[in-house]
């Protein structure tokens, strides 16, 4: 098992880490829970993202947020600047769900199309593996099955803020 972290940009993108947190914890809505638990990395477009988080039908087609279906996109203001950042995946304006996904390279062409909400701080050396999977040519499905098998919150002493050098990295950060 391999694993990566990421930090949340809670100032940046409230309303968005809020969902994304409840997710990860596992969130109750109706009869269903919504959990990135055990959900499948759907795609991998080689050298550009790595998507997963689809909570309800694990395909890549669904997925839910914890304010209803979808929400709308909250702001734009950090940027695609660097490998690792962390965004919503959506289906064009305001259709935030619980999808994301994270960048293989710095991709500023998406800005103002999806919310950036974190950085991989650790272990972006795995994430570069799953970037290598070979995949369908048409769906960018990985060949080989890789999941979420588990996911939490390590919780930080204080606030911290990265340094542009530290945002730019894709090298670990002791924080």
């Amino acid at each position: 098992m391999v694993q990566f972290e990421i930090a949340l940009f809670g100032d940046d993108a409230p309303m968005t880490v809020m969902n994304f947190v409840n997710i990860v914890r596992g969130y109750k809505r109706g009869k269903s829970l919504l959990h990135y638990k055990k959900t499948p990395i759907h795609r991998v477009v080689k050298d550009f993202v790595i998507q997963m988080g689809d909570v309800t039908t694990g395909d890549g087609t669904g997925g839910a947020s914890i304010y209803g279906e979808k929400f709308n996109d909250e702001n734009f203001v950090v940027s695609h600047r660097a490998p690792g950042m962390v965004s919503m995946a959506n289906k064009g304006k305001d259709t935030n769900g619980s999808q994301f996904f994270i960048t293989m390279v710095k991709a500023r062409w998406m800005d103002g199309k999806h919310v950036v909400f974190g950085k991989v701080i650790k272990g972006f050396d795995t994430v570069r593996k799953i970037n290598e999977v070979e995949t369908l040519e048409d769906s960018s499905w990985p060949l080989k099955k890789i999941k979420i098998v588990d996911c939490g919150l390590n919780p930080i002493k204080s606030k911290y803020i990265m340094t542009e050098e530290q945002v730019d990295s894709t090298e670990d950060l002791d924080v």
